[in-house]
């Protein structure tokens, strides 16, 4: 975690821990803060266990995962904010938080979960009772009681957002717009439904039903999170299938071990700063690793041969697009990869391969694939020349935008390049030859990227 991470999530630790101080957390009754603290640790538990994938899927899943938690504790939380003064509820989602599995440094990052959940429980239970909520809840009074939910809700989500998206800034430098995207509006729908659970568990709580009806709300949400993992499992195997394709073309063709990973990285800065949906983010990462899949057809001297491609070669190399775009037709979870797979090789000017698209209608999967795999073919080392340096690289970007490649998406590389930084591929001991990339595209010299 980078420094300044650090220093922001020991000031929400303190935070925290001066709010739950000065909000009463004396006031119990600590027999319902215990019963509530195990019941999210439960929860918490049985919603991890049943998200626990192979790690080959582990990207995937974090998303989904995350999804699955606020379906299983934010009603916990939410019923401790109604039920308890502010400081006693912040006290619910400490041991859970504690206790759960944690990336180095753990201790750091499992008081920050504490103290982000915390702050966050504080904050809805302090509106709560501040609009008068527990008055309402007791005299049953609907729908008024329904305002000061929905608000406390709404304050649990912003201030957990908010959080989230400082320590996402500061520990890993993220780009703020798509934080603030990612976070806050897509968290906001599913917060407002778990609120309305999180009420009706503390309606019946206060009725005759007493710590029963945690049982009565959690075990269908229980249900739920159990399908929500089977979702999440299929997607694993997608992955799976994936990475058994990259893993069937590196054995074939030395140079695409990392390549692949690299464009599909350099394709996923420039969707970021297009701000596209995390949706069409999640495909593009996956076209980027695939785009070269159509290699498996193409003979593997010429992915070996050291040196440019004579014109026959080059034909035969002009087919990959087609072959991969076939070898993935029927994998229906790739949708519009598909596409970025097919014509990542055209160009912006109508001379690209394989069908002569031109400007829109080329694909805009195809668009960024083709700068981010440019990009990464210049930078990188090969046997018989050196890597250009990425500003070097950039320029060479720049002077084809508009002729082969899409300036909007040569801008957004750029941006984004200057932002995280950008690390070439090294010559690693035993590459003795490399092919001629990108495929299909004749080395390009130093007055251009094509010949």
């Amino acid at each position: 975690m980078a420094r300044g991470g650090r220093v922001y999530a020991g000031a929400v630790i303190v935070g925290a821990l001066v709010c739950v101080v000065a909000g009463g957390v004396g006031a119990g009754p600590w027999s319902r803060v215990a019963v509530l603290a195990a019941l999210h640790l439960g929860c918490d538990w049985l919603v991890r266990r049943q998200t626990r994938v192979g790690a080959a899927a582990a990207g995937a899943v974090a998303a989904g995962e995350a999804s699955a938690r606020w379906a299983a504790f934010f009603p916990v939380l939410l019923a401790a904010a109604t039920l308890l003064r502010p400081g006693s509820a912040a006290l619910v989602p400490v041991l859970g938080a504690v206790l759960a599995p944690a990336a180095p440094p753990r201790a750091l990052r499992r008081a920050w979960n504490a103290a982000q959940l915390a702050l966050g429980t504080f904050a809805a239970s302090a509106v709560f009772h501040g609009l008068d909520g527990p008055a309402q809840l007791a005299r049953h009074q609907f729908p008024a009681v329904l305002g000061p939910t929905v608000v406390a809700a709404l304050v649990f989500c912003v201030v957990s957002g908010v959080l989230a998206a400082g320590i996402r800034i500061t520990a890993e430098r993220a780009d703020p717009r798509t934080v603030w995207h990612g976070v806050l509006l897509r968290s906001l729908v599913p917060c407002l439904g778990y609120g309305l659970i999180g009420l009706m568990m503390a309606v019946l709580w206060q009725g005759r039903y007493g710590v029963f009806s945690a049982v009565l709300v959690l075990l269908p949400l229980t249900v739920s999170s159990w399908v929500f993992a089977q979702f999440q499992r299929e997607e694993a195997a997608h992955q799976a299938t994936v990475s058994a394709l990259v893993q069937a073309v590196e054995i074939k063709d030395e140079y695409t071990r990392g390549h692949s990973e690299r464009v599909s990285r350099a394709s996923v800065l420039i969707a970021r700063e297009l701000r596209m949906a995390e949706e069409r983010v999640a495909s593009l990462r996956i076209a980027g690793v695939l785009h070269d899949i159509g290699k498996l057809g193409v003979p593997t001297r010429l992915l070996r041969k050291n040196g440019p491609l004579t014109d026959d070669e080059h034909e035969a190399v002009q087919l990959h697009p087609t072959f991969g775009h076939e070898m993935v037709r029927g994998i229906g979870f790739l949708g519009e990869a598909r596409q970025g797979i097919l014509h990542h090789h055209e160009r912006l000017d109508g001379r690209g391969y394989p069908s002569g698209l031109a400007g829109d209608q080329i694909p805009e999967f195809a668009r960024v694939i083709a700068v981010a795999d440019a990009f990464d073919s210049m930078t990188s080392t090969r046997s018989y020349r050196r890597g250009r340096p990425v500003e070097e690289a950039v320029t060479e970007l720049e002077r084809c935008a508009g002729s082969q490649f899409d300036p909007t998406m040569v801008a957004a590389l750029i941006r984004a390049v200057r932002r995280h930084g950008w690390r070439p591929a090294q010559p690693r001991p035993g590459d003795e030859a490399a092919p001629d990339l990108p495929l299909g595209i004749r080395e390009p010299s130093r007055a251009g990227v094509v010949g």
